[in-house]
């Protein structure tokens, strides 16, 4: 995927996926773009059991491990910082940079 509108550090929320999820908003804390993927912190949390593993001297302890498993980009969407709604992402141009701007109240989002 090229040209990804979401960021590290973006607010976004969840359009999309399970029904208790939906409308959660939180910061995203990975981007993938050539997967396609977004990590969103508090979103989409998994867990995995993790046994004991000893690897460079050091223990890895055991037990159940949560993590915020990777959304789809399309599932969530960009929380415009001004007007505190979602919003499409659109670019200008200015001064030779480009700068992600908010449809709804043409604000800067960076």
């Amino acid at each position: 995927m090229s040209g990804v509108k979401i960021r590290k550090g973006d607010t976004v929320e969840l359009m999309s996926g399970s029904r208790n999820e939906i409308g959660k908003r939180g910061e995203v804390i990975r981007v993938m773009p050539k997967e396609g993927f977004v990590v969103v912190a508090g979103i989409n949390i998994r867990k995995k059991h993790q046994k004991q593993m000893q690897t460079q001297g050091r223990t890895i302890n055991p037990g159940v491990v949560e993590f915020e498993a990777p959304l789809h980009i399309s599932n969530v969407m960009l929380v415009c910082p001004k007007c505190q709604q979602t919003a499409r992402v659109g670019f200008q141009r200015q001064e030779g940079e480009s700068l992600r701007v908010c449809k709804s109240c043409g604000e800067p989002v960076d």
